[in-house]
């Protein structure tokens, strides 16, 4: 995926603001800038979390000296991390986590938007201090990387409204997904399993933006998308119809945010904010704030296991 529980206005104005911000390099954010996902709900301030001494005790020395907490993200993947309405803030549930996450380590998170695949590689080259952009926890990454649980999320399916499609018999169907997330080795395997059926393969569409996936179906070039739940049901739900889910949520899995192999005092200074923000009511109000709170975990590990 990134992979989620289990990556509006009309979606395709939506997608074509994304594609078009795409190219917007880094912004330095505060939690709760750019619009709530609906009328009503409120927003958590960084203002309204304070830094926790023994915490920032954690925190290296040259990220105190500075100040700030440089992180990479992939902007294209509403609810979590997308751009704004106007075409520069960067906002989503990951990014009030991370700027709460900051607040408490007594720093201030800048973000910088970057293709889904090469975020790690930034991490692990010292490019940025983090990353939180809906990475799936799993064996590989971290062989690269510490990541930290915060999230739970699994793979769901869209197809347009009226077509009755099955994901676990999709064979002969178009399929778009994200280049480098969860979702590609999964309809893989979908696909070489319907061959070794006799039946026809799955043909993959794979797209660098998750906003370009959902696009995909809607314009009748692929049959179905498949993303991380929260990513696909807020598709749907955007869609003004357009869109409906196909089959159920499978393959739950954790969130982490991506810390450096070295870093591992820092690592255990994000988890230890997170259990913080979860004991003082923060971490729920952002999960509810952003209409994802089925994705709740009540542990935030470093490196957890299977």
């Amino acid at each position: 995926m990134h992979i989620s529980f289990s990556r509006r206005g009309a979606i395709v104005a939506s997608i074509a603001l994304a594609l078009t911000a795409a190219g917007c390099g880094s912004s330095t954010l505060d939690t709760g800038s750019g619009a709530s996902p609906s009328a009503g709900q409120s927003s958590v301030t960084v203002g309204e979390v304070s830094a926790d001494p023994s915490l920032v005790a954690k925190v290296p020395e040259a990220m105190k000296a500075k100040g700030t907490l440089s992180a990479g993200t992939d902007a294209s993947y509403a609810p979590n991390e997308f751009f704004a309405s106007d075409g520069t803030t960067i906002q989503g549930m990951d990014i009030d986590l991370m700027n709460a996450i900051g607040a408490t380590l007594g720093l201030k998170v800048t973000y910088t938007n970057a293709d889904f695949g090469t975020i790690i590689g930034g991490v692990t080259s010292g490019k940025y201090d983090v990353a939180v952009s809906s990475f799936t926890i799993n064996p590989e990454r971290m062989k690269q990387v510490n990541m930290v649980q915060y999230f739970s999320a699994g793979i769901s399916w869209a197809a347009r409204s009226g077509d009755s499609l099955d994901p676990n018999d999709a064979c002969g169907k178009t399929v778009a997904v994200q280049t480098s997330t969860v979702q590609v080795p999964d309809t893989q395997a979908k696909s070489k399993k319907c061959v070794a059926e006799g039946k026809q393969a799955i043909k993959i569409i794979s797209e660098v933006a998750q906003s370009k996936v959902a696009a995909d179906v809607m314009a009748g070039k692929a049959d179905a998308m498949s993303a991380d739940s929260p990513v696909t049901a807020y598709a749907i739900e955007r869609s003004n119809g357009k869109l409906q889910a196909a089959g159920s949520i499978y393959g739950t899995a954790p969130y982490g945010i991506v810390v450096a192999k070295d870093q591992t005092d820092f690592a255990d200074a994000v988890s230890g904010a997170l259990q913080k923000l979860n004991s003082d009511g923060v971490y729920e109000s952002i999960l509810q704030k952003w209409a994802v709170q089925d994705g709740a975990v009540s542990a935030f590990p470093v490196n957890p296991s299977s």
